[in-house]
């Protein structure tokens, strides 16, 4: 084998192979654990239309500095950005966070904020996308709707609230709360008190027809309505609050065409 040339050569090109890989390993768990990169820092923004000038809105800043200290670790090269990541997708207002690396010694972190349209009966909250996420409803001003409905009917609830709130815009009318029964059956509750009740089919075509009626017929009536069943084919019942309170177990309907 000795005086195989060949042989010989490609021997040597394999331990020269060899010699490199160790070399680069070694380098390489140098750099990784010595303290040529360490993280110096830690920069959080915010994303999204909550976010102005990439400020936070619900995040704080000491749950931002608990983050980084108990959930960050290792040196610019080390640190594992999924779980970072992770870390801080777990803070109650924080719908999705994004991290990477800044050469040579930042953190890169962007925050998207939940932006909260509605409360999810008194447990949660819902945001643009229609998901639930919870926090405790005393850090707002209380001036959000309520949504009731069945576990993971939230985002059709908060489709339909925008469908409904757009029929209601000539009327001036604002949902103060919008309630999906386990059978699909719709019910909006005005912030005037009164109440409409759409039913299971053709919900947004009723609404039209109760916001295209009340100019003419409704509000001549000069009484402010309790109650307006949308669930006729071709008209629909309306209560006065009078005779509510006079028969609360008989109600007094009015059918209008």
């Amino acid at each position: 084998m000795w005086d195989n040339h060949h042989t010989l050569q490609l021997l040597a090109n394999l331990l020269l192979a060899l010699a490199a890989l160790a070399a680069t390993y070694t380098i390489g768990l140098w750099m990784v654990n010595s303290s040529v990169f360490p993280l110096k820092e830690v920069s959080v923004s915010g994303s999204g239309i909550n976010a102005s000038g990439g400020e936070l809105k619900h995040v704080t800043r000491e749950q931002i500095d608990k983050v980084v200290r108990s959930k960050i670790a290792g040196n610019f090269l080390t640190v594992d950005l999924d779980a970072t990541r992770d870390a801080f997708e777990k803070l109650p207002w924080v719908r999705a966070a994004g991290v990477r690396r800044h050469w040579p010694q930042t953190l890169e972190v962007t925050l998207e904020e939940h932006v909260a349209v509605a409360r999810w009966g008194n447990e949660a909250l819902v945001n643009t996308h229609g998901e639930v996420f919870d926090d405790a409803a005393i850090t707002l001003d209380g001036k959000l709707p309520v949504f009731i409905g069945p576990p993971e009917s939230s985002f059709d609830v908060a489709r339909q609230y925008a469908a409904f709130s757009k029929l209601l815009q000539p009327l001036r009318q604002n949902i103060v709360q919008l309630h999906l029964s386990p059978r699909r059956a719709w019910r909006i509750h005005l912030e005037n008190g009164t109440v409409l009740e759409l039913g299971r089919d053709q919900m947004e075509a009723r609404l039209a027809r109760y916001v295209l009626a009340y100019d003419r017929s409704l509000a001549q009536l000069n009484q402010q309505l309790s109650y307006v069943d949308l669930r006729y084919s071709n008209g629909f019942a309306v209560r006065m609050p009078e005779a509510s309170q006079q028969e609360p177990r008989k109600p007094n309907l009015k059918k209008a065409a």
